[in-house]
């Protein structure tokens, strides 16, 4: 399924690159809407979670454009978002059934990681919290 993805194209320490950027996002993500998300009625933090979703699909080609500026001397600078991320587009990453490519999936994985995360914060304890 992904033996054609970009992502094959690089070394193996640049993959591995990636993958830390990747993470370093996504935990990112996920412990930012864990905070906005705490107190707040399961709703709230739904939206909340879509919002981060939406944002991070929007953004996130900047920070992997630059990481590729590092990995790839000859790339211009230049601005790489694109314009905002539709409905159908979150949907095809959430569903899976977008572009087949690991950045799309990955994509899909994190959105449904912000989901639970919005929908159990009530539940979850992050360190030291109220018991």
């Amino acid at each position: 399924m992904y033996e054609f993805d970009s992502f094959f194209t690089l070394t193996q320490w640049e993959r591995v690159g990636l993958v830390a950027l990747s993470c370093v996002m996504a935990a990112a993500c996920l412990c930012g809407l864990w905070l906005v998300a705490r107190g707040r009625v399961w709703a709230v933090r739904v939206v909340v979670a879509v919002l981060v979703f939406w944002a991070f699909v929007w953004m996130s080609p900047q920070a992997y454009y630059a990481y590729y500026r590092v990995i790839f001397e000859d790339l211009p600078p230049r601005w790489v978002i694109p314009q905002a991320p539709s409905v159908a587009e979150l949907w095809g990453h959430l569903s899976f059934t977008g572009r087949s490519t690991l950045s799309s999936h990955g994509k899909g994985v994190l959105g449904w990681c912000l989901l639970a995360v919005g929908l159990l914060a009530p539940h979850l304890r992050m360190g030291r919290g109220r018991r």
